[in-house]
């Protein structure tokens, strides 16, 4: 039995500091997070604006502009965002899963051609490359080193990409996986069409997501009464310079919405294993004391016995 007591009094000892751990990694993730949520936020904000300014270019006539062009579905590009790191509970996996829904039902982005759809990949984060592979898919680009507090330029080189091989027909679509953020404990994941541009994914921008005590009506009521405006050179012109910042932005705010999410999760995963830590040192702790009064009893036990045999 004082074997027994060492070695769970030892296992205490490391789950004690296995405790420590966690609840420092849930510190962290949680001031994180408190920064991420104050990115999206702020994005929120111009993507009100960028959505008011869609719908002021659609009142001028039909839009045309080669990032609105819509073609039979031969070969999309998959931005697909997840996490460098695990723990962070079904962050990673519910995210997968949701995007390998939807590429089995490729008609959800728009006609499909005769040949059917293949898939590219760009990873943001390690994970996304594990998905790549797991699936069949082509990894054309992993990106892995942005920063938790991104900015515009980090997602710049991949907006790049996907804005000149949409313009070059090389895909006939660009669509984003990506995990929604709602609140500290509910995160949920989205696949959208980002090219070809239309009004509806541009309202898709500031309707997908909600934050508590977070006004979407960015654009205050006077402003839904003002006069028409005039475009100059031409809205055509204003069209061509607008639409590949609308794209970014949403880019960006995809980016930022799955960081807040992350963080969220990891926050939430390391609370519930360091509650789970301390229900186990409770658990061990009692097991120990019943180590040590066995070990007692066994003891005074023998000493019993041998004062009996002494005295016959």
């Amino acid at each position: 039995m004082a074997l027994n007591g060492k070695a769970i009094k030892q296992r205490i000892k490391s789950v004690k500091n296995t405790k420590k751990i966690t609840k420092a990694m849930e510190m962290v993730s949680a001031a994180k997070m408190r920064k991420a949520v104050q990115a999206v936020v702020a994005t929120r904000t111009y993507a009100t604006l960028a959505k008011k300014l869609m719908e002021k270019l659609s009142e001028t006539g039909e839009i045309r502009s080669a990032l609105t062009e819509v073609r039979p579905l031969t070969r999309v590009l998959v931005i697909l965002f997840s996490s460098n790191r695990g723990l962070a509970g079904s962050f990673n996996s519910n995210i997968f899963k949701k995007t390998q829904s939807i590429l089995l039902q490729p008609e959800t982005f728009g006609e499909v051609g005769s040949e059917g759809v293949t898939y590219d990949v760009i990873g943001i984060g390690k994970r996304s490359a594990y998905f790549a592979k797991r699936y069949g898919y082509t990894l054309v680009g992993a990106y892995d080193s942005i920063r938790d507090n991104p900015s515009v330029e980090d997602i710049m080189p991949i907006a790049t990409f996907a804005l000149e091989k949409f313009r070059e027909k090389t895909y006939d679509g660009v669509v984003v996986g990506y995990t929604d953020f709602k609140s500290s404990i509910v995160q949920i994941p989205r696949v959208r069409t980002l090219l070809p541009i239309s009004k509806k994914d541009i309202e898709a921008l500031s309707g997908d997501s909600t934050t508590p005590n977070v006004r979407r009506d960015a654009v205050s009521h006077e402003d839904e009464e003002e006069e028409q405006h005039e475009f100059e050179p031409s809205a055509e012109i204003v069209l061509e310079t607008v639409l590949p910042r609308l794209f970014e932005i949403q880019l960006y705010q995809t980016l930022l919405e799955s960081r807040a999410s992350e963080h969220s999760a990891r926050m939430v995963a390391m609370k519930n294993a360091t509650e789970a830590a301390g229900d186990m040192i409770g658990y061990l702790t009692v097991e120990f004391n019943k180590a040590r009064q066995a070990g007692i009893t066994k003891e005074i036990a023998e000493i019993a016995g041998g004062a009996a045999a002494l005295e016959n």
